[in-house]
Parts: structure tokens; C-alpha cells; sequence
């Protein structure tokens, strides 16, 4: 899906800095809206850097955006946020106006005036059309599964006959062979910790496939990105209070499933030692559409 009059990051940021723009549209995401003047003032927002926002309609698909002559780039973290943050509260916003919006990413711009826009969603609007009917009533959710009370080495023993068998001979064995076991020993528990944890992990997928349409695991350490902004405060695979995540998921899922959804998951917190979080609805920033032909002028579509 091509926009219109974008041009490479990489090769202008390479040259010469960030590429200059006389006029631009900063996007916010696209929703289903019909044209008419109170179209722009059912956001009530204003987005990045308190710019104010409408919305271009053609072809009854809106593109949430704001003027703009260049593209946001700062080397304060606390400025990013702040910007990431603005820019999710207007996607937000669009969805609560419009229904389900597809995202764009942070600092996606077009090149050209509201009209440019429009003719970029007039010539994509068979694709777009398609791919907002498929979202239509659906949105993102996250789960992670944290095990707050970890299974200890002695119940792992008692129930594995290999682990057994290797203390037994690390009892008998003289120091540089008893080392050598200990190093199976320690290899073996991770074995069995890890096969555990898989276990858990693809029974709650496997009883959340039953209710979303599609179920994706995500990284058990998230790394720093938008996604940070949908929930996902964790930074390592230890939690704050001494678990350890289990694993972590992002789901889509019509709106219509999502007290089921919240049914499975307290099913799952139930059981001893488990804890779950569940966040949502966001806008389905991991299972958007990717839109451009790969050269857009900021950051490619989420």
C-alpha cells in the first residue's frame, strides 16, 4: 500500500539530518467517518507538541492527522514519552469516537496538504476499506502470567526420577566428579522449570484461542517501545515483587468476547502461586495492517 510523496529516513538522516518538509501531515491512524463539521470536534484532542487535530475524510475513511513541517525527533527521552503518550491518547480517542481505528506508528508523516491525503485515500480505499471491515469491533489486548510463588528445587525433586537419581550419586561421588553432577543437577532443574513453564503457557493459549481471533506470545522481557505504553511496565523476566513472568501475550479479540476472555484469566489466577494481569482494549497496534511501501518519512507503520 503506497502513501503518497514519502521519502526515506535512512537515506536523509545518513546525508544530511532529518529530511526537511515544507508541509506535511503528521498520522494519527484511520477510522470509518462520514463527512461533516463536527467530524474533527468528536476528538476534543489536541496531539503531539498540543497540536490540533482533525480529520481528512474521503470516501467515508478519516485520517486522523495534524499539520506539520518536519518530523519529531529529540534526544530527551522525557520529550519521547510525553510525545508517545500524546500520540496513543489521540488514537484512543479516535477509537472511542469512530470505533476501531488502525494505528500508525509514531512520527509516520505524508508529504502534501489535506488534499494529498485524500487522493492517498482515495486510491487506497479498496485496501483500507478491507482492512477496517476485518478490524471492525476488534481490539488489542495483553496478558501476562507471573508466578508469584516459584515451585521450589525440593518438589521438582520428588517428582523427577532423573533428578533423583543424580543426587544420589553426587552423594557417593568423590569432589571433581560430584561437581560435574551438580552441574547436571542445576541443568536438569532448568530443564524441568522451563518445560513447566511452556506447559502453563500453552495451556492459557491454547484456552484463550477459544475466544480471540488471533494470539500472539510476545517476548517475556519486553523491550522499551510503544508497546511499553500499552501496559507492559515489566523489564526483565523477574517481577518487581520476587515472580517470575511466565509468559506474556497479546491477543485480539471483538469486544463482544472480552468478559469471556476475563473469565479464562481469572480461571488461571486462581491457581496457587499465579498472578495475571490484563490490559485493554487498545487499539490494535500489533495486529494493524502494515501501510506505505517501506519509505515512509518518519517511523513504519506498528
Amino acid at each position: 500500500m503506497n502513501a503518497p510523496n514519502q521519502q526515506s529516513p535512512s537515506a536523509a538522516t545518513e546525508a544530511d539530518g532529518p529530511p526537511e518538509i515544507d508541509e506535511g501531515r503528521y498520522l494519527y491512524c484511520l477510522v470509518r467517518a462520514n463527512e461533516g463539521p463536527s467530524v474533527g470536534e468528536s476528538l476534543e484532542s489536541t496531539g503531539v507538541d498540543d497540536e490540533p487535530v482533525s480529520v481528512v475524510v474521503e470516501n467515508g475513511i478519516g485520517a486522523v492527522l495534524h499539520s506539520c513541517d518536519g518530523l519529531y525527533d529529540s534526544s530527551d527521552i522525557a520529550q519521547i514519552r510525553r510525545w508517545l503518550v500524546r500520540h496513543q491518547l489521540v488514537v484512543d480517542r479516535a477509537g472511542e469516537a469512530f470505533g476501531t481505528p488502525i494505528p500508525f506508528q509514531f512520527d509516520t508523516i505524508i508529504r502534501g496538504d489535506d488534499e494529498a491525503v485524500r487522493t492517498w485515500l482515495d486510491e487506497e480505499s479498496e485496501t483500507l476499506e478491507r482492512a477496517l471491515s476485518e478490524l471492525a469491533g476488534h481490539w488489542e489486548y495483553r496478558v501476562e502470567v507471573v508466578e508469584t510463588d516459584p515451585i521450589d528445587d525440593n518438589e521438582l525433586l520428588d517428582r523427577d526420577d532423573r533428578l533423583q537419581e543424580l543426587r544420589d550419586r553426587i552423594d557417593d561421588a568423590g569432589e571433581g566428579t560430584a561437581h560435574l553432577l551438580e552441574t547436571q543437577f542445576d541443568r536438569r532443574l532448568s530443564e524441568l522449570r522451563a518445560a513447566r513453564r511452556e506447559s502453563l503457557s500453552d495451556d492459557v493459549r491454547e484456552r484463550l484461542t477459544a475466544e480471540a481471533r488471533e494470539v500472539h506470545a510476545l517476548e517475556r522481557s519486553p523491550t522499551a517501545s510503544l508497546s511499553t505504553e500499552l501496559g507492559d511496565e515489566a523489564d526483565s523476566d523477574t517481577d518487581q515483587n520476587g515472580g517470575e513472568t511466565l509468559c506474556r501475550l497479546t491477543l485480539l479479540a471483538h469486544e463482544d468476547n472480552e468478559g469471556a476472555i476475563g473469565a479464562i484469566l481469572e480461571e488461571v489466577a486462581s491457581t496457587d502461586g499465579l498472578e495475571v494481569r490484563f490490559t485493554g482494549p487498545w487499539p490494535p497496534y500489533t495486529f494493524a495492517p502494515e501501510l506505505g511501501d517501506g519509505e515512509s518519512t518518519g517511523s513504519s507503520q506498528s
